[in-house]
């Protein structure tokens, strides 16, 4: 018989997200998220939406949070809200067909990439990657999943986020540059995708600062609905 398995430290702890009226829960692989997925947000941030293809970075699967509590992160006076639809794999694969890329969806759900934007402004400007702005500590807030097979592949729908009541951002899935079974395709020519994969889908305009004692509140509508304090 083979020796049972040891290991010098703590194998670190699954990554688990719970779903919609499930006892069961969705274990996590890896988080991708789009860069300037929506054109009214690529164009306050500065850039052409029409020549631009579609651009990803990761965040860590530990950075999902899953509670009503943002701790605001340090070294930073400048952390903005992203409300983004959340895709959640059940399948994956390498150079998947538009035209399939939806059958390796598990669900959805509606999440927040928070960032730190004075960081990652820093590390734009000296041509540096911008983990230090995006892959930090609980920077990625996620409601429950809900499955595909009760709401569907949603493609058009309100998507916003409000900031102590007030409005802060709203837009429509349908005004995304790339789609979901886009996205799905053009990351798996980059990855071999798996069960397990989030994918953070990009943010509409709208984007601000948070400070401690905010409430936030969003929602993907007929999808999922997040509210957080930030402390």
């Amino acid at each position: 018989m083979n020796a049972p398995l040891t290991t010098v430290i703590p194998v670190p702890a699954a990554v688990l997200l719970p779903i919609e009226g499930e006892a069961e829960l969705f274990p996590v692989r890896r988080v991708y998220c789009v860069g300037r997925n929506y054109a009214d947000h690529a164009i306050e941030m500065g850039h052409d939406p029409s020549r631009e293809p579609p651009f990803f970075f990761q965040k860590n699967p530990d950075n999902l949070l899953v509670s009503s509590d943002f701790p605001y992160p340090p070294l930073s006076s400048d952390v903005h809200h992203e409300v983004e639809l959340v895709v959640a794999l059940r399948s994956g694969g390498a150079d998947i067909p538009v035209e399939q890329a939806l059958d390796c969806v598990y669900g959805y759900g509606v999440g927040i990439d928070f960032t730190r934007r004075d960081l990652q402004g820093e590390a734009k400007k000296l041509g540096r990657p911008w983990e230090i702005g995006k892959a930090f500590e609980h920077s990625a807030p996620v409601s429950a999943l809900v499955p595909a097979t009760r709401v569907g592949h949603p493609d058009k729908g309100g998507i916003w986020l409000m900031r102590n009541g007030e409005a802060a951002q709203r837009g429509d899935l349908y005004q995304m540059i790339w789609k979901v079974p886009e996205v799905i395709a053009e990351l798996s020519k980059l990855f071999t995708l798996a069960p397990g994969d989030i994918i953070m889908t990009g943010t509409p305009a709208g984007v601000g600062p948070v400070a401690r004692g905010d409430r936030i509140s969003c929602a993907v509508d007929g999808v999922a609905t997040l509210m957080l304090n930030v402390i």
